[in-house]
């Protein structure tokens, strides 16, 4: 067996509209094709690639900070392009100055305590 990539993140969530609206309207994804499963929920798409799955629960999940699976991060291409829509949203932001060379990165939290790194690679 070989591991080719990452396929896709499951965020389970009590808010399932809110927490496809962040991902849509903040992180730039689309709603596409889901099957159609026994619970409610959404998948995110980057182009035609789906990398985002929500799942609806009836009890609101822990936090991802402090957990074993502390974040999970998203290559992005303009790292300003990506702060000035978060100041323009709102949205809290930490950026982090990686020790690598040509790497900045942001962290951002949504709604259901998923932390999410934006990482932008130079060119």
């Amino acid at each position: 067996m070989a591991i080719r990539g990452l396929d896709h993140i499951n965020i389970s969530t009590v808010k399932l509209a809110e927490t496809t609206a962040f991902f849509t309207e903040v992180l730039g994804l689309s709603v596409g094709w889901r099957p159609d499963f026994s619970f409610d929920g959404a998948w995110l798409y980057a182009g035609d690639k789906d990398l985002v799955h929500l799942a609806e629960v009836a009890e609101a999940p822990r936090p991802s900070r402090g957990s074993a699976l502390d974040h999970f991060a998203f290559a992005i291409d303009d790292y300003d392009a990506a702060v000035a829509s978060l100041d323009r949203l709102g949205i809290a932001y930490r950026p982090l100055k990686s020790p690598a060379p040509g790497i900045r990165q942001l962290f951002v939290t949504d709604l259901n305590g998923v932390t999410i790194e934006l990482n932008c690679r130079a060119a």
